[in-house]
């Protein structure tokens, strides 16, 4: 019998309303699925009944890998290994369909990952990801709003971003403490061109570490209190960091970059 473990935040999703909620998500006949942490295959059996042309799980408990060896012999391929040492732009050939039920505890740092790391042509052409609905709630959030902070701007640079649907507790085993939402990501055809995205961490990182303040001081900090960028980018260091768009933080970004060039 297989238990989750605690220390690897795992909830196994059982409910088969969901499950068929999550694979009808995109269309995958015929596509490269990724699967991340794949647990004791419940997801992955509805996967397979789509009749894409490959799976790949990533699973980084060993028993649930061996376990997933005897359940599905050669239908998939099972990498036992943890998601965050895995360069996923050298692993496919083909680009890939992602499917997640993200472990709680480390699910930021995934998205971050491979946000970061991303390169102009994208190995996903869909991510299809499950989060903490707070955590949801923050990726999908909008500018004047609570909720709106780093996670948002970092995920919608070059990915548009939807909620699919919010999830109760009793369709895993174990059942979590709080809610879980479905978010779906899929390339931007256009974005904003950063030539190091860790810039954009640091930009934001900086603004919202005192978000409760105004943005003159962290405005100084990073552009030592240039007049020009104020008046190219129309900002008011008056308001507060939820209260910049999107777009000037990446335009912030690109002007931080060309005070190194």
């Amino acid at each position: 019998m297989i238990k989750a473990k605690k220390s690897l935040g795992q909830n196994f999703l059982t409910d088969r309303n969901v499950l068929e909620t999550i694979v009808n998500t995109a269309e995958i006949t015929n596509k490269t699925i990724l699967e991340i942490g794949p647990g004791t295959g419940n997801l992955t059996s509805f996967i397979l009944k789509k009749n894409p042309k490959k799976v790949f799980v990533i699973e980084k408990d060993n028993d649930l890998a061996e376990n997933l060896k005897n359940i599905f012999a050669n239908q998939l391929t099972i990498i036992n290994d943890d998601v965050l040492n895995i360069d996923e732009n050298l692993l496919f050939e083909d680009t890939v369909t992602v499917f997640g039920n993200l472990p709680y505890n480390i699910s930021t740092e995934i998205l971050s990952k491979w946000i970061v790391n991303l390169k102009d042509n994208f190995w996903f052409d869909h991510l299809i990801l499950m989060f903490q609905k707070e955590v949801a709630d923050r990726i999908v959030a909008k500018f004047n709003t609570s909720a709106y902070g780093r996670l948002s701007i970092l995920s919608n640079w070059k990915l548009n971003v939807q909620k699919i649907c919010d999830i109760k507790p009793e369709s895993f085993s174990p059942r979590p403490k709080i809610d879980s939402s479905l978010l779906l990501f899929s390339p931007k055809k256009d974005f904003y061109k950063i030539k190091d995205p860790k810039n954009l961490e640091k930009i934001t990182r900086v603004f919202f570490s005192h978000r409760r303040k105004m943005l003159k001081k962290p405005f100084n900090q990073l552009f030592n209190g240039d007049q020009k960028v104020i008046e190219k980018l129309k900002i008011n260091l008056n308001l507060r960091p939820q209260n910049l768009d999107f777009d000037t933080y990446y335009e912030l970004t690109r002007e931080y970059e060309s005070l190194g060039s």
